[in-house]
Order: structure tokens, then C-alpha cells, then sequence
């Protein structure tokens, strides 16, 4: 008895002091969890029931947070572009016209609004025929048909923009202009050239003719109060982008475009140093072309229109040839108002340069990454190709179409990178676009002409589609491995982007987004509402999304798309993987029921 007794006040005292540690234990872990949703859980996107969001989704393991919806925004930002903000122009400097480069609002300012379309905003006319003519009331702007209509950029005739083809450079029309160029540059016949860019591109008639003859054009304008030039090339489906070239480089690339065309588009080419032009030489391929009309070319007969002298045009047109030749440029062909340079197809002349310490603009040093492109500051020094790309150059790169399927030379750059992987990544796409069709038959007709890659890797996408009468912008997040150069070594475009930002360019400009795990792998730094937020903002009415996520983000992304009035369903990706889902998403047309009221 004396040893169980024993037992038995031991085990009792034992007890004793267990009793206080689990109470401790407990209150603990309820303090946890009260803090962590106090304050993890502030300023997340959050829902409640996402089985609400359609008919056909069923709640999974999703992200559990609570209900959000977007009011209106009053009918003053119909064309709201939140990065390059006419309204915050007063707020940056004059110098360089640094105002209009990318400023986005911090978080405490962002707009948490849907965008409305303008009042009598209907679908888009649809290609081909959209590249002749557009809706006056989708870009509603009179300001540009007024002052440009003697230029027959367009002219307004009953309820639609006609665009004639001309431009400032081009009076006989845009097809004449472009058949001269091609007598000088044989290179745009042939299928050795497939993209160009295209700076100060007004209404984008340059890039729409180019179109037809098998190139592929970025047209870049910066944003401005009158004109909507990239609107307007955008609702006329031509690929376009908000762009300046300032003091921060263009979101693309060192040697991606096999050609570059200024059009009068009135940058100084010759000052700061030349860093406009160095930066043309940065992103234009080693054999390259640049051409440029207008002043100072064909000086001779034109300096009379331009308000000028003789010998001040003289001056600036050897001030140019100057620098275009410390570049390594060389004069190409020049005929009438055209004139045109080659880029250095090899480094030949960059190493004479080197050995001339007192050479102007001297090379680029080892610290400046050519690629670097995201709010990167334009440096006055040339960026010299690298020497170990042998097959970069426009002579070494296959012809268009062959270059599309053809592994880059540069897919070596990017971290695991090979051939193999190159055409596993292209079988793999052409198997999800032929899926996609089944699911959005609407692919492959005339109703969805501008779309999207929001997170590309290697233009698979973009390729696999590449017969249907569509283009592709590929966007390569600036965060993620630095695969762009690859998609333009195969005759794609695209830019670089951040998506915890607006991207450049007006609202209601792309039939089409397609998104693949871009939520999952952006989602500890962009927050989920802003990213469909800007969705919403740049998809066209009766727009399309498909969202290719985890299955775990699926519903949520669902549930804030109702929110957005979009209509949703579920489907299976075509492997009918349990891990991944796929959204298809269609944006509903909707016009504004607050038209005087102040944005909310």
C-alpha cells in the first residue's frame, strides 16, 4: 500500500505541474491566432464563397478571405492611364520630358475602380477592315482630326475615324512610302527583316502597312493629352505601346529589332550626349537598319518648309552622320526624303574604337547589364554586342517564317536553357492552344485580333498561333529569368513589364489576356484585386481572359473576376490535372451610371 500511495502522490504532483504548461500551451496558441488575423490578415484581398462566382466552380483549398467589389470610376478617367497620369504631369520635371516617362501612383493612391468605356463605346470594328477605320466613339478625340486631317492621318466621317494612310512624311500615301523604303532596304523583301519599332508612330499607318508585308511592328508613342496616337493604333489592331525615350531605357532588349523608323517623329537626335540615339543602337540587332525622314535628311529641298536655314540643316545633318558613325553605323542608302544606316554587323569596328581613348561615346563598362531595361537610367557610352554571340547578327539569323521554330543562340543565356528544352516548350504550347480553341472557340476569327502573353517564357503562345489573324504581346516579367531576347530572336514582340504595376498602355486594348501561374508565382509581392484590376482595365468589353493557375488560387481569381463583372467557368487543363485549372473568363460591356460623379 505504502508504494502505491507513493505512485499515486507523485503522479498526482507530476500532473500538477503539467496542467499549468498546457493552459500556457492553449492560451498561447489562441493569442497567435487572434494577432495573426488582426494583423496578417490586414489589407489582403479577401472571400467569402467562391462557389458563388459560377455555376461551374466548386470550392477547393482556396485562399480564405473575405468579399471585395470595385465601384465605378467616374467618367473622366475613361482613358485612364495610371503610370503615365496627364493629371500628375505638374508633379515631375520639364527637363527631357521626363513627365511623360513611367511614374505609377503609390499604393495609398491607387484607384480601386473599374475603368467605364465611353458613353456610345461599341465592339470594335473588327480586322481587317479595322485597320482602315474605327469607332469615333471608342477614341473619341477631335482634337487630333482637326490638327491632323490636312496630313490625312484620318478624318472623321459620320461615326467613324477614317485612316487614309498618310502622315507628315508620307503624302502620297503610307503603301508608297514603304514600297520606296523596300527598294533601299532588299533586307524587308526577303524575310531577313521581321521586326521593327517604330518611335513617334502617330496613328501607326507605318506598322499597319508593314503588317501586310510580313513584318511585325512595334509603334511607340508617349501618352499625351489630344491625340491617343497608341490608342488609336490599338483600336485599329495594330501592336502598339506608351513609350519616350527620356532618361530611362525601353523596356526591351539589347539587340532585339532588325529595324527602327523615325518618321519626323522630331527627337533630337544629336543632343544629350546622343543618348537617343545610343539607345536605338542598344536595342537594334547587329546589322540592323535605322531609318529616319524628315529633318535633317534631304535638307537641300526642304529646308524652307522647316523654318530654318541652309547651313543650320547642313549642320545638324553632319552632326548626325557624326555620331551615327562613332556608333558604327554606316550610311546604308538614301534616296529622296528616306535615308537609312546599317548597325555594325560584327564588333570589328567597336575593338578600333576601343584603341582611342579620346572616342566618343566611348564603349559601355562590364557593370552595365545590356539587358537591364526596367526604369534603367540612359547612359551616354555604347553598348557593344558580345563578343561570344556568333548567330545574333540579322545575316546569321534565319528568315522569317523558319525563325520562329529555330533554337536561339541566346536561350543559352537563360538558366537551363537548351535546345531540348526550347522544342519541349514548343510542342508543349501547340498542344494548349489546341485546346484552347476547343474551349474558346472564338480563337482563330476575326473577334479576337490583340492579345496578350502576360507572363510568357519563350513565346510559345505566341508562336503556336501564329496563322491565325492575331498578334502577340509577350511579356517577360521584370522579375523573372530574362527569356524576351529569345521571343525576339524568333520574330516575336514583346516588353518587359512588372505586374504590381499598370502596364503602358490606354484601356480597353486587348481582345485577349492569357495568364499562366502568374498569380501563384507573383503572389507575396503583387497583390491579387490590383493585378485584375489592370486586367479588367486594358481588356476590351466582351473581352476574354483564360487564366491558367493553380488549383489553389483558381476559385479565389474566380470570385474577384464576378466582382469585376466578368463571367467565369471552370475547365480542365488539357493533361486534366488535378494541380491546375483553367479559367475562361469573358468581360461583360457595361457603360457608366455615374457619369458627373467624383472617382471613388
Amino acid at each position: 500500500m505504502k508504494y502505491k500511495d507513493e505512485k499515486y502522490e507523485k503522479a498526482e504532483k507530476g500532473s500538477m505541474k503539467v496542467l499549468p504548461k498546457t493552459v500556457l500551451l492553449i492560451l498561447f496558441c489562441g493569442l497567435s491566432f487572434y494577432l495573426g488575423g488582426l494583423y496578417c490578415g490586414k489589407d489582403k484581398l479577401q472571400v467569402n464563397n467562391v462557389a458563388k462566382a459560377g455555376s461551374s466552380l466548386d470550392v477547393d483549398n482556396s485562399p480564405q478571405v473575405k468579399s471585395v467589389s470595385f465601384p465605378e470610376c467616374s467618367s473622366d478617367y475613361q482613358d485612364y492611364t495610371p503610370c503615365t497620369d496627364p493629371r500628375k504631369w505638374k508633379k515631375y520635371g520639364t527637363h527631357r520630358l521626363t513627365f511623360m516617362e513611367r511614374h505609377c501612383p503609390p499604393v495609398f493612391d491607387r484607384k480601386q475602380c473599374l475603368v467605364p468605356p465611353p458613353n456610345g463605346y461599341k465592339s470594335p470594328i473588327r480586322w481587317p477592315k479595322s485597320k482602315n477605320e474605327c469607332w469615333y466613339r471608342n477614341v473619341p478625340y477631335d482634337w487630333i482630326n482637326k490638327q491632323k486631317s490636312n496630313q490625312h492621318w484620318l478624318k472623321k466621317e459620320g461615326e467613324k475615324f477614317i485612316f487614309p494612310g498618310g502622315g507628315t512624311m508620307f503624302p502620297n500615301g503610307v503603301s508608297a512610302y514603304v514600297d520606296l523604303m523596300q527598294d533601299l532596304i532588299p533586307e524587308m523583301k526577303d524575310g531577313t527583316i521581321r521586326t521593327a519599332i517604330d518611335t513617334g508612330c502617330g496613328v501607326a499607318s507605318w506598322g499597319g502597312d508593314l503588317l501586310d508585308r510580313g513584318i511585325l511592328t512595334v509603334s511607340l508613342a508617349p501618352r499625351d493629352n489630344h491625340e491617343a496616337q497608341v490608342q488609336f493604333a490599338l483600336e485599329r489592331g495594330i501592336p502598339a505601346i506608351l513609350g519616350i525615350i527620356s532618361t530611362q531605357r525601353l523596356p526591351f532588349p539589347s539587340n532585339s529589332f532588325d529595324m527602327a523608323h523615325c518618321s519626323r517623329c522630331l527627337i533630337p537626335w544629336t543632343e544629350f550626349g546622343g543618348v537617343y540615339l545610343l539607345e536605338i543602337h542598344r536595342i537594334l540587332r547587329p546589322g540592323g537598319f535605322w531609318v529616319l525622314s524628315g529633318p535633317p535628311v534631304n535638307y537641300e529641298n526642304r529646308w524652307k518648309g522647316w523654318d530654318t536655314t541652309v547651313e543650320e540643316q547642313r549642320s545638324n545633318y553632319e552632326k548626325l552622320q557624326d555620331l551615327l558613325s562613332s556608333m558604327c553605323f554606316k550610311l546604308y542608302a538614301k534616296k529622296d526624303d528616306i535615308a537609312v544606316w546599317q548597325k555594325s554587323p560584327d564588333n570589328m569596328c567597336y575593338n578600333k574604337l576601343s584603341n582611342d581613348p579620346d572616342a566618343y561615346p566611348p564603349k559601355c563598362d562590364d557593370s552595365l547589364e545590356p539587358d537591364s531595361a526596367w526604369y534603367t537610367p540612359l547612359r551616354p557610352c555604347v553598348v557593344v554586342p558580345s563578343p561570344k554571340l556568333k548567330k545574333t547578327d540579322l545575316e546569321s539569323t534565319p528568315k522569317w517564317p523558319e525563325r520562329l521554330h529555330s533554337t536561339p543562340e541566346r536561350i543559352s543565356d537563360v538558366p537551363g536553357g537548351n535546345g531540348g528544352l526550347f522544342k519541349r516548350d514548343n510542342s508543349k504550347w501547340k498542344t494548349r492552344a489546341k485546346h484552347y480553341k476547343k474551349l474558346l472557340p472564338a480563337i482563330g476569327s476575326d473577334k479576337i485580333r490583340n492579345v496578350m502573353d502576360m507572363n510568357t517564357a519563350y513565346g510559345g503562345l505566341a508562336a503556336a498561333l501564329v496563322d491565325d489573324p492575331l498578334w502577340v504581346m509577350n511579356v517577360v516579367s521584370s522579375y523573372a529569368a530574362n527569356t524576351l531576347p529569345v521571343v525576339f530572336d524568333r520574330g516575336l514582340i514583346g516588353t518587359y513589364h512588372d505586374w504590381c504595376e499598370a502596364f503602358s498602355t490606354y484601356p480597353r486594348t486587348y481582345d485577349l489576356l492569357h495568364v499562366d501561374g502568374l498569380f501563384t508565382s507573383e503572389n507575396q509581392r503583387c497583390e491579387m484585386k490590383y493585378v485584375m484590376l489592370e486586367m479588367d482595365r486594358i481588356l476590351r468589353p466582351n473581352g476574354y481572359a483564360i487564366i491558367r493557375e493553380s488549383s489553389y488560387f483558381a476559385d479565389t481569381i474566380a470570385s474577384v473576376a464576378k466582382e469585376l463583372r466578368w463571367s467565369c467557368r471552370k475547365e480542365k487543363t488539357e493533361s486534366e490535372s488535378e494541380s491546375e485549372k483553367l479559367l475562361i473568363c469573358q468581360k461583360k460591356l457595361w457603360y457608366s451610371s455615374n457619369a458627373t460623379s467624383e472617382t471613388k
